[in-house]
Parts: C-alpha cells; structure tokens; sequence
C-alpha cells in the first residue's frame, strides 16, 4: 500500500450546521481496506498531533484493520464497537454527548469517527442510521466545536441511502474531493439552503483547510515515533501532507466559486447531483413508516388498560420464543410507550404486535405530537423524575423507530429473536 493512497487527497473540517460551534459533521465515501484507512487512519493522526481526544466507533474488523495501520498510535485512541453502542442507532448521540462530556470536564477538544451503517443492516436499521445523522445536526448545535467523520463504503449504500448522506451531510468526500452538499439541509428545515448560507459554509471550509494544512504537517512530524516509520518514510508522509493540503485548498476554492455562482474547473468542489435551492428532503421524524399489514394481535387501550398491553407482550415475546429477560426487557419497553400515550397522547392509544422473519416488532401509536425532537437521545438527568420511558426503551429494544405528524405519533419496537 503506498503512502499516497493511505493518507488521500483530503484533510479538510467540515462545516458546523452553525457555522460557529458545534459539531463540524463529514462524511467519506470509500471503496474497500485501502479506501477505509484512506478515510480515518490520518484523520485519527492529526487529532492525536493536535493533542485531541479521539474515539473511533466501527465495526471489530474495522478496529484491527485500524490498530494494524496505526501502530503504537492506537493506544491513545478509544475504540468502541459501533455493532454494539450502534445496534439501535438512537444509542449513538448519547454515546458521543458521553464523550464530549467527559473532554469538557477535561479541558479536551475531542474527534470522532462513526461508521452506523455496515454490510447486513436490515432496511428498518439503515433508515434510522439515516435519521440518526439527520439528528447529530440538531442535537450538537452549540458549542464546543468538534469533528465528527462518518465513513460510508459505497457498496454498502442503496441509492436512496446514498443520497440521504448528501442530505445529512454539510460536507462529503467523493472520489478524492471534498465537496459542499447542496442538498445538505437540517431535518426540521425541509426550505433549500440560500446560496449566501452555502457561501459562507465553503467560506468556512477554507479556513479550515489551513488548519488541517498545519495539522497533517504536525501529524507527519510528530507522529512518526509512534507509528514506528522509518525517517526516509517520514520524510516521504511530509511530502504527501504537503500535496494534500494543497489539494484540498483547489478544491476549497472551488466549492467558494460555485457557492457565490462562478464557474469552476472540472471536479469542482460542490455537490453536482442536485441543482442549488433544489429541495429534497422532507423532515425524517414526519415520514411514514411502512405498511406491515395486517397485526397478528390489536389492543386499543386506555388508562384501565396497561395491564392487559403488558400481558399481550408478554404473550407474543413468548410465542416468538423470546428468553425470560428478553419477554421482561419487551414488556416494560411497551409499558412504558403505553404509558407515555396515556400522558401525553390524549388519553388513548393502540398497540399492535407482529412476527416473522427472526423478528417480533410491537407498534404503539396515539394521537400526541412529539414534543422533543430528540426524546430518548438524551441520557436523562438522575435527578429527575420524568423523561425517562424513550430513553430505556431504546436500551431495552434492538431497534426504534419513532415518528411523529400532526395526526400523531408512532413508537414501533423490534426484538430479535
């Protein structure tokens, strides 16, 4: 594998959804091994040059592939494995908001690399991978500022996924270029993004780049000890810093040129895929879920009633053959969905259970609008005494989905068998 290839084209901040603060959200389409670590491993160096804190989420394969490529850099990076903290995707901003609390207390400015979406993710887990993303932008909004990269192999993706990443995605690296999406656009805020907004975040994306210009420099002269190259190889990882940064300031400028409505030259750095001001995205917690046809059971229920919906969950988590602790686990999960529509769902609600495919999935929906985008995304405070039914539903369940319009809101629950 040469040099060139591992570090890549692109060292470039994305834009905070802000411009001020905030997370500063990416991400980096690749092919294979090689176009992976061309997507993290010198992403991960010039935090650690910058005396940052990195956590990297992917897949276990992902991490020994990154180990190997890093060296003995690996030991001042936190790994976790995103097909655990990940499986429910309504777990991971909880995860990053843990880590960038733990740096604030520390004084730390902190990166992250997250890769939600991995081969053999079911259709239900890819779209909320998708609202995932939608929602980073809205739940770390304020500052401090941080990096987050999301690599997404191509393979992976189906054309509809691959466009929600332009949407929820101020920046994507393709083919060796980073580009301004156009389509990006924050889930609550369906409108086009104005030419000036897109200005100024290709404007951001410049200055940026001199500072990861200094932070590949820094990252191939400081670095070296612990990845274990050779001084010949260090100075050959300067050169390439050095081409790179360039490369990413041509395409920098020209993502400033096609935003204020210049031409620019071939491989210009803004999203060609969709004319600007072109909407095409709605807000994600509004779409509706699919059709799973008839229910194998159906309880509408009321106050009176929650006995007999936790009855009926337990009933369907036995005849799905669901264990003891997973039957309990479904059963206080619908509790307390059921609970939340009595509350704050007019009074009412219906709950209905489905099975097939190695899956159980109980839905509950009622007549309530969601009040907090991001319910169930916040670990709640010790303290308090409500807040907390969304949030142990998403520990208990292996998937979530949860959606919300103004003729209501549905919570529909998976447990896999």
């Amino acid at each position: 594998m040469s040099r060139e290839s591992t570090l890549g084209p692109i060292r470039g901040s994305a834009l905070s959804p802000t411009g001020v603060g905030g997370i500063r959200h990416e991400a980096f389409l690749y092919h294979g091994d090689v176009g992976f670590l061309a997507a993290t491993r010198d992403f991960i160096l010039a935090g650690l040059a910058a005396d940052e804190d990195v956590l990297v989420a992917v897949t276990r394969p992902r991490t020994a592939l990154l180990r190997v490529a890093l060296g003995r850099a690996a030991s001042r990076v936190t790994f976790v494995d995103m097909t655990e903290v990940g499986r429910n995707p309504a777990r991971i901003i909880p995860a990053w908001q843990e880590f960038l609390d733990l740096g604030i207390e520390r004084g730390r400015t902190i990166r992250g690399i997250g890769e939600p979406l991995w081969s053999g993710r079911s259709v239900p887990e890819q779209r909320e991978c998708m609202l995932h993303e939608a929602l980073l932008n809205e739940a770390f909004v304020a500052p401090p500022a941080w990096r987050l990269r999301c690599p997404y192999e191509v393979t992976t993706l189906s054309s509809l996924t691959a466009d929600e990443v332009w949407q929820t995605h101020p920046v994507v690296v393709d083919g060796g270029l980073g580009r301004i999406s156009t389509r990006y656009r924050p889930p609550a805020g369906p409108a086009a993004v104005s030419p000036a907004s897109v200005t100024a975040a290709a404007a951001s994306v410049v200055v940026a780049v001199a500072d990861a210009g200094a932070a590949s420099a820094a990252s191939a002269a400081s670095v070296v000890a612990d990845t274990g190259v050779t001084s010949a190889s260090a100075t050959s990882v300067a050169a390439v810093a050095a081409v790179a940064t360039a490369a990413v300031t041509d395409a920098a400028v020209a993502a400033v040129a096609v935003a204020a409505g210049v031409a620019a030259g071939p491989g210009g750095g803004a999203d060609s895929h969709t004319r600007p001001g072109e909407a095409t995205r709605s807000d994600p917690l509004s779409e509706p879920l699919p059709d799973l046809g008839h229910p194998q059971a159906e309880i509408a229920f009321g106050p009176p009633d929650l006995g007999l919906v936790r009855a009926a969950a337990t009933r369907a988590a036995r005849a799905d053959g669901l264990g003891e602790d997973r039957a309990g686990d479904l059963e206080l999960a619908v509790h307390e969905v059921a609970t939340n529509s009595i509350r704050h769902g007019g009074g009412r609600g219906v709950a209905r259970f489905w099975s097939g495919d190695g899956c159980l999935i109980c839905e509950v929906t009622d007549s309530g609008q969601l009040a907090d985008r991001l319910a169930g995304r916040r670990r709640p405070d010790l303290d308090l005494s409500g807040g907390r039914g969304l949030w142990l539903v998403n520990q208990l369940c292996d998937l979530v989905q949860l959606r919300s319009e103004r003729a209501g809101t549905t919570v529909r629950m998976f447990m896999y068998v």
